[in-house]
């Protein structure tokens, strides 16, 4: 009976390489996805922190640039003031052009995924523009959702949804992040490239999403310290006269006086409205000085 068994049993099993090259296709594509996972996460922490300093910076930036302007010259503090506030609307615009962006790629996102016929368009477009936002990984990241739902429609959408993808990232690469950019920032679109590139080689995520408000700054300062040195000291200079040094002083108190009025927290509704009466009184009649003393200097000028 086991003779005639053996008969009808193969007489060789069959080989298990297709099972093992099958599970380690699994595996590399499991470390794929986790890899992208953790990419996407680090991102997204790192914009997190710098959304938080951001916030923080709006909150306490005028209590902090007070307590290190005592560190330097008074004949300085305007220059540094001035500087400080063009870095300001530098980064400002910096993420003003982010936010053009965001909403140019949704909507090119919008009207291709439209065209392919996805369900849901208008809701994968918006995550494709709102991650534009995050460097490097962004426009991948954004493109995920719009192809799990093509690949469970129909295979040629995917594919549609792929060259869209290829299509949009460079339209943003090569001609929307230099023009938005140079016209939000003012960085010439070869700066900004270069520096994208050369702040991501170096920096990762960090750098790639630090590069154009960095390169911004440094822009600034040349342009302030290098290229035209003079600008800032003709624009401080208190003049050589005692009445023009005088009225020199008296803008500066009335700065000082106006960063206090915005510094100043906490205590009761009585005790800000006399702190604020008294600031009021101080700055008129600094201000009437300075009148006087321009006048001075205006009748003593030849």
């Amino acid at each position: 009976m086991i003779v005639r068994l053996s008969g009808f049993l193969p007489t060789t099993l069959p080989s298990l390489q297709p099972i093992q090259q099958t599970a380690q296709q699994m595996l590399a594509s499991a470390g794929q996805v986790l890899g992208y996972v953790s990419l996407a996460a680090k991102a997204i922490f790192i914009a997190i922190v710098i959304l938080l300093l951001a916030f923080h910076w709006t909150l306490d930036g005028p209590r902090i640039i007070q307590s290190l302007l005592p560190l330097v010259s008074k004949d300085q503090r305007e220059g540094i003031r001035e500087l400080i506030s063009a870095m300001e609307t530098k980064i400002g615009s910096y993420l003003a052009g982010q936010g053009v962006l965001c909403l140019v790629i949704g909507i090119m996102a919008l009207v291709a995924y439209l065209l392919i016929g996805l369900p849901n368009a208008l809701v994968l477009a918006l995550l494709a523009g709102v991650l534009e936002a995050v460097p490097m990984i962004g426009p991948l990241l954004g493109a995920i959702p719009a192809a799990v739902i093509a690949l469970s429609i129909a295979p040629s959408k995917l594919i549609w949804v792929i060259v869209a993808t290829i299509v949009i990232q460079q339209i943003e690469n090569s001609f929307l992040v230099p023009r938005v950019m140079r016209k939000a920032v003012g960085i010439n679109p070869f700066v900004s490239l270069l520096s994208l590139f050369a702040f991501s080689s170096l920096f990762g995520i960090a750098g790639a999403l630090m590069a154009i408000p960095i390169a911004a700054i440094v822009q600034l300062l040349l342009d302030r310290f290098v290229f035209h040195p003079g600008t800032i000291e003709a624009e401080v200079s208190p003049g050589r006269d005692l009445a023009s040094r005088l009225r020199y002083e008296a803008q500066d108190l009335v700065q000082d006086l106006r960063k206090q009025a915005r510094l100043k927290k906490g205590g009761s509704d009585l005790n800000i409205k006399q702190v604020d009466q008294v600031l009021d009184e101080i700055e008129t009649i600094t201000t009437d000085l300075d009148s006087l003393l321009a006048q001075v200097s205006d009748s003593g000028t030849p």
